[in-house]
């Protein structure tokens, strides 16, 4: 059972809109039989907007709620019009489960979560249970960035659905691009001790040894998360190591320490990340002073084309800071077609509608997949580049991007389903 309700965390200032509309949480209902309007469906955001996350939660909830106002005509072939209303939930499980427990009891439905892949198997668990208890108020988690691929397998459930490529699909990219495009072999491990850290290390050694091509790891370490100040031991540990290469999942301050102290210390090794492209990091890696061989891989990248690089150029105008939430937009999407066919009816008639759909993501045709509800997707590998004439949007303002140097389509990067899901 959810621990009792909890008040929904009250805006932090009051000087960005966003902040407004996250404090309609509190007094909001929605979806599916009961919303405030007809026309309105509201989702129920829940992140940190407090604490060491919160600049990158703050930036994913301004990402849904502006695209949730953009997207319209054939994006959102339901008619409806989204709004997203923000519960501060502190990075914590715990604090999740009241976030949630106050987003049901105010009528949401669906519900969006990213940060934290040990935030996400508890929501889903929670979700499990209620929509289990409570048929007719069944909840949907839309997954737009938890990568632990345990939740799309042994923990996978029917009402869970990823919008972003998982730890095994981007580590595939990232060691066959390691493998067949640069000279390095010699690999350094560091991660934060959570799942997702965790992960990392776990899929990346198994990737390396499929892949073979004398790719190893010579260093391996996992820090405790969000605590640390200095990370200077660390990345020493890496430089001793005799690594060419460093590899890290960290994300947030732990992500912006590590650049910094990289930069102390002096040491130039290549850095591939799956979060380089995340709120402050780029301020930091272009104020380096010196040329930083950094690379990301996700997917979409800093200059993309088409209607979503049109929508990051308007997010970048009205907030001065990047859109890097692309996953919103397929989620969005999804979400719209599948109302489009069934309404607003029931939470278990839309999982059914998006369980197996396929459609036209920002970057392609993209498929969730019905086994195991994981978006099959394409990955980029981007550089850490100046601006050029083929790439002329820089990362957070400034005169560096992120450029893209290889593309792997979604078969390429694609898992085996390993999920016995129950269906609903």
């Amino acid at each position: 059972m959810l621990p009792p309700a909890a008040r929904v965390a009250p805006p932090l200032t009051g000087r960005r809109r966003w902040l407004a509309a996250a404090a309609l949480g509190a007094a909001a209902v929605a979806l599916p039989g009961c919303v405030r309007r007809p026309d309105v469906v509201r989702l129920a955001y829940i992140d940190p907007l407090s604490g060491p996350a919160a600049d990158v939660g703050r930036n994913g909830l301004r990402t849904w709620q502006f695209l949730a106002e953009r997207l319209n005509a054939d994006e959102n072939p339901a008619g409806l019009r989204f709004e997203v209303a923000g519960f501060d939930n502190k990075g914590s499980p715990q604090e999740s489960l009241h976030a949630l427990r106050a987003a049901i009891d105010q009528g949401f439905r669906v519900v969006l979560q990213g940060n934290g892949s040990g935030v996400a198997a508890t929501l889903a668990s929670a979700i499990e249970r209620h929509n289990e208890r409570f048929p007719r108020r069944g909840v949907i988690l839309l997954n737009y960035a938890a990568m632990d691929p345990a939740l799309t397998r042994e923990r996978c459930s029917f009402w869970h659905f990823r919008i972003d490529a998982d730890t095994a699909m981007k580590t595939q990219a990232l060691v066959t691009y390691l493998v067949q495009d640069t000279p390095w072999r010699r690999v350094a491990l560091l991660n934060q001790n959570y799942a997702h850290g965790q992960q990392v290390s776990t899929w990346f050694r198994r990737k390396a040894e499929e892949m073979g091509e004398g790719l190893s790891v010579v260093s391996d370490h996992l820090h405790p998360a969000f605590i640390l100040r200095d990370f200077a031991p660390w990345v020493r540990r890496v430089r001793e190591s005799g690594a060419q290469v460093l590899v890290t999942g960290n994300w947030g301050v732990d992500l912006q320490r590590l650049v910094d102290s990289l930069k102390d210390e002096g040491i130039d090794l290549p850095v591939f990340g799956y979060y380089t492209h995340l709120p402050g990091i780029p301020v930091r890696l272009a104020a380096a002073g010196r040329p930083m061989a950094v690379f990301q891989v996700g997917a979409s990248h800093t200059n993309q084309p088409g209607r979503l690089g049109e929508l990051m150029q308007a997010f970048a105008r009205r907030y001065q800071e990047d859109l890097v939430v692309t996953s919103a937009y397929d989620g969005l999407v999804m979400l719209a077609r599948a109302m489009a066919q069934v309404g607003r009816s029931s939470a278990t008639d839309i999982a059914r509608q998006m369980s197996g759909m396929g459609f036209e993501g920002f970057d392609g045709p993209v498929t969730l997949r019905s086994a195991d509800h994981q978006l099959q997707k394409g990955l980029y590998i981007n550089r850490w580049q100046r601006t050029d004439a083929v790439h002329p949007v820089g990362a957070e303002g400034t005169d560096h991007t992120f450029a893209p140097v290889r593309h792997f389509d979604g078969v390429a990067v694609s898992q085996p389903a390993q999920c016995g899901m129950v269906r609903r």
